[in-house]
This record gives structure tokens, sequence and C-alpha cells, in this order.
């Protein structure tokens, strides 16, 4: 498939949208938000969004920052497997709720959990990734961003 807009030049003639979904996604260092969760969070979304531009990219950053590809490769099974922490499975399953949200009712069990791993202002900071990546999301799969596959 071609990409129907570059990357290039939506970043060229949209500026605005780049400064601002980046900024969304910067997470205070005050926040306890690892880049190993945030790393699995974007993957989980950008899965649940069928944007392969997203998941190659977001799969390399996990794997550059240490995480282990067999983690990787079972991430879709996550609420089966005991290789997730409870931190990580709380964000998993906010991160869900939130993508899916035409399919799966947000919870008060889910709101809770995540609110227990992370507090108040954690959570807000999360739902603010969540929400920076699938908006990535929507824009890499409406113009068909590809990655470079090697």
């Amino acid at each position: 498939m071609q990409h129907r807009i570059s990357q290039s030049s939506l970043y060229e003639q949209c500026p605005r949208l780049v400064t601002h979904l980046t900024a969304l996604g910067e997470v205070p260092e005050a926040v306890s938000l690892s880049p190993r969760l945030l790393h699995l969070v974007k993957l989980r979304a950008s899965q649940l969004n069928h944007c392969g531009f997203c998941q190659k990219m977001h799969a390399d950053e996990a794997r550059a920052d240490g995480e282990m590809q067999s983690r990787l490769d079972v991430l879709p099974a996550w609420r089966e497997l005991s290789c997730f922490t409870p931190e990580e499975r709380a964000a998993l399953a906010w991160t869900e709720a939130l993508t899916l949200l035409n399919h799966v009712e947000i919870t008060d069990t889910a709101f809770q959990d995540a609110l227990d791993a992370f507090d108040e202002n954690g959570l807000i900071e999360l739902t603010a990734v969540i929400v920076q990546i699938n908006s990535w999301n929507r824009i890499a799969v409406s113009f068909r961003f590809q990655p470079e596959i090697k």
C-alpha cells in the first residue's frame, strides 16, 4: 500500500499537530510511569487500532529500552499470562478500555485498578499518553504511513 499523505507533508503542513501531540505524551519526571510501561501501552493501543507503523516503531523502541522480545510477542494475551506485573495489567486494561470505547465499557473496576496502581496524577498522565497514541494511530492509519521494514 502506498501512503496517502506522507509524514513529511503532515509535519510540514500542520506542525501544530505534531507539536501538540508530542507534548501530550510527555510525562513529567515526577510521575512514576516507566518507559517500559509506556512502551507496552503504546504498542497495545497500536495493535488494537491495527496501526502497523506505530506497532513497528513502539516495538523497536521497547526493545531498545531493554524490553524482552518474548513479552512483546505475547502482549495481545496479557490477561492470560503472569509475566506482566499488576501495574502493567492495570495500565493495559485501562488502555484497552479507552481505545475500544465503542466496544468495551469503561468499568469501575478498570478505573479503580488503574487509580490504585498509579494514583490520580499518574492516571491522568497515563490517560494523556493513551489519548496521544490513539490520535497518532488514527493519523498513521488514515494516511497509510508505512514503517521501514528491514
